[in-house]
């Protein structure tokens, strides 16, 4: 399995560290596996959506990366793109941590050659 798959240790404490209290909106940059990926993918995020809901995340966005309108290249090196929001970083935490997630996620494994996942914070527009 590629290490760009699973967090290192010390992106989990940063994730951690980050403020309890705000939410965290994670994206998701997937590229699929030739031979079956993106259908594994797709399981993956059936069999997760219950387990997302539990701890108050949301999808809000979904969709594929046809062509690049600014930056370098025709393509970029990721077939699709996820947002997905929690209410807190623990609410990730508690999610990916959880034995009932853990079943499903060899399906994202199984599914991706790579899939980076940036925790990024929401600006709070026109202040």
């Amino acid at each position: 399995m590629s290490s760009s798959l699973e967090p290192t240790p010390d992106q989990f404490a940063a994730l951690s560290a980050r403020p309890a209290d705000a939410p965290v909106v994670m994206i998701n940059l997937l590229q699929f596996r030739a031979d079956g990926g993106r259908e594994s993918y797709l399981r993956y995020t059936r069999e997760v959506a219950p387990r997302l809901q539990r701890v108050g995340g949301a999808v809000r966005y979904a969709g594929a990366a046809p062509s690049v309108v600014i930056g370098d290249g025709e393509k970029p090196w990721w077939d699709a793109i996820i947002v997905v929001e929690y209410p807190s970083p623990a609410a990730f935490l508690d999610m990916v941590s959880n034995e009932e997630y853990l079943k499903v996620h060899e399906y994202r494994a199984a599914g991706l050659d790579r899939g980076d996942l940036i925790a990024t914070s929401m600006w709070a527009m026109g202040d």
